[in-house]
């Protein structure tokens, strides 16, 4: 299929590859669950094996399936939020994105303060919200999101080469760590790019009268993602550092030490308005001014 293969994977490679991480989030697979062959994903998709082969492989690298001949794909490790527990049983603590960028959306001025490594899993979320727009589902009347993004000047510890590619380079002679870091810069990129675009298309169709994404850059390094509606909620969690092969747009496979979003345990925080001492509230309220201090004081504007 034309137009799957691009930088990163290509739109539908990463389509695909969120909505299984979220198949695997929400349990849809159990642990030791078989995924369907690839024939059937691909039908499901509406994409190309090799796009679902592509898919399988990066699920792989993230520890994720395992694959075997003539046996298939099957799950052999759950995010925490889904491993911990059935699908049916209710967990007043952990949480999920999906239902928090809901919530926001629900009303009728959406305000999100966001601090990530990347924009990959909110641009996913913020398109399906812009898609329930459309439909007539939700009508707000605008639409603001604030994110903070690590400066790109900025060198992260992740990801980077492990094991027995630490001192690797590439056919240049340039450290395959370099390679690295563009390549989540790229990521990022292109996901604050599509969630600008997302967001600024509701306007431009009259469909939401005021929008306004803004995205600032701090020199920090995160060891978490924060996800705040001023004065409601937080969602807060640490990243998972890991050990998996990553494979460069090259075609170059490289052992590495990097970070998912997927395996973070979120947990949500609400703010009692009736109890400001409660502890629920206390972290919301020390959250957002974290926040603000470092968009204020420490950002540059971008």
């Amino acid at each position: 299929m034309s137009g799957e293969r691009g930088e990163g994977g290509g739109k539908e490679f990463e389509r695909v590859l969120e909505a299984l991480r979220e198949q695997l989030a929400d349990g849809t697979y159990g642990l030791h669950a078989s995924l369907p062959a690839q024939r059937e994903l691909a039908t499901e998709f509406g994409v190309s094996r090799d796009t679902v082969q592509r898919v399988l492989h990066e699920l792989k690298s993230e520890g994720w399936v395992e694959s075997r001949q003539g046996s298939g794909t099957r799950v052999i490790k759950l995010p925490l939020q889904a491993a911990t527990r059935p699908r049916t049983e209710p967990v007043p603590v952990r949480a999920a994105l999906g239902p928090f960028i809901a919530r926001a959306f629900g009303q009728s001025d959406v305000r999100l303060d966001v601090f990530t490594l990347t924009s990959e899993s909110l641009d996913a979320h913020i398109r399906l919200q812009a898609e329930r727009i459309r439909m007539g589902e939700i009508a707000p009347a605008g639409i603001e999101i604030r994110m903070l993004l690590p400066s790109e000047e900025s060198e992260l510890p992740y990801p980077r080469p492990g094991g027995r590619d630490t001192a690797r380079r590439d056919a240049k002679g340039d450290p395959v760590g370099a390679q690295l870091q563009e390549r989540l810069r790229g990521i990022t990129r292109r996901h604050t790019t599509s969630l600008r675009t997302a967001v600024r298309d509701l306007r431009t169709e009259g469909l939401v009268p005021s929008v306004s994404v803004q995205v600032r850059h701090v020199p920090l390094v995160p060891a978490f993602k924060l996800y705040l509606r001023p004065e409601a909620e937080a969602l807060f969690g640490p990243y998972e550092v890991v050990e998996r092969t990553i494979l460069l747009d090259d075609g170059t496979e490289v052992e590495a030490l990097d970070v998912l979003g997927l395996g973070s345990t979120l947990t949500r925080h609400v703010n009692d308005e009736g109890d400001p001492s409660s502890a629920g509230s206390v972290f919301v309220q020390s959250m957002q001014g974290w926040f603000d201090s470092c968009w204020g004081l420490l950002a540059d504007p971008g």
